[in-house]
């Protein structure tokens, strides 16, 4: 049975088109069918013998799917392999980020291991949310990071209803609410003064921006929470975005209402390391000081 990878590059970058190559390449000759998206083959200069695949069914029966970028790069991959259930595996292009696996300086490594089927395999939390008006439903979609309805108009502040567990929680006059997972946690809702949750935990996360009330907590919910976000009728429109890709308006008195996902996204882990690390790393965290290094 012939083995399959799909790989999707941000090809806007010099580096990921290079080390793109190399990657089908190696796949190719260790016996993979690869496949790259259509809008991407004419900046890659791939071999002919990778297959051009194009639509949201690019990952059907695919092994793994590789992302050659950045954290866009692997959200767009994300919203092919989820469907299918494809593991998912991110390659750095130089700077450390928490959806990335493997770096580019162990990519010969990083390949013979996805070729050995040496790695694992993590669940991550995803949401699903729905907006409603007028009895109708106005938009569906989904999220790795996080959920957010933010105000639409710079200078008016978004009145916002929330509930939670069908509950109203508070009425909030703020710039937006931001609904994240674990995942999304280090994000949008990390610069709006959420949490960091370890992504083992499974939880979801609600963090107003920017509230004028007094109570304007970020709050930390069980993974089975409803949260429902209610546009105020006499307030002014609102924006419902999704991973910060995915967007919609909102008119006065619609109603968005964000769970858990259904469905997961599978990450590729190689060799996994502490979360703590990742996190050190990312931030440049003051682990060492002048009583010496922390051993």
């Amino acid at each position: 049975m012939t083995r399959s990878a799909l790989l999707v590059t941000h090809t806007g970058r010099r580096q990921s088109t290079q080390h793109a190559r190399t990657v089908a390449q190696d796949l190719l000759a260790a016996g993979f069918q690869v496949r790259v998206i259509a809008e991407e083959v004419a900046d890659l200069d791939l071999p002919p013998e990778v297959t051009t695949v194009d639509g949201p069914h690019a990952a059907d029966d695919v092994e793994i799917v590789l992302a050659m970028g950045g954290d866009g790069t692997f959200l767009r991959a994300a919203e092919l392999a989820r469907p299918v259930k494809a593991p998912l595996l991110g390659i750095n292009l130089g700077k450390v980020g928490f959806l990335a696996e493997a770096e580019i300086d162990h990519l010969d490594e990083a390949v013979k291991d996805v070729v050995e089927g040496a790695y694992k395999v993590d669940e991550r939390l995803t949401l699903d949310v729905r907006a409603e008006y007028g009895g109708r439903v106005i938009a569906e979609s989904w999220a790795l990071n996080e959920v957010s309805v933010e105000k639409g108009q710079r200078a008016q502040m978004l009145e916002l209803l929330v509930d939670v567990d069908g509950r109203p929680l508070a009425r909030y006059g703020c710039d937006g609410v931001v609904c994240a997972t674990p995942t999304g946690s280090t994000a949008y809702a990390f610069s709006g003064g959420g949490p960091v949750v370890w992504p083992e935990v499974e939880a979801l996360l609600l963090v107003p921006i920017s509230a004028h009330a007094l109570f304007s907590k970020p709050l930390v919910t069980a993974p089975t929470s409803t949260f429902a976000l209610t546009v105020d009728p006499y307030t002014s429109f609102a924006v419902l975005c999704c991973d910060g890709r995915r967007t919609w308006d909102l008119p006065p008195g619609a109603k968005v209402t964000v769970e858990r996902g259904r469905l997961p996204v599978r990450l590729v882990r190689l060799q996994p390391r502490p979360f703590t690390d990742v996190l050190v790393a990312k931030f440049a965290l003051p682990v060492e000081g002048w009583r010496g290094n922390r051993r």
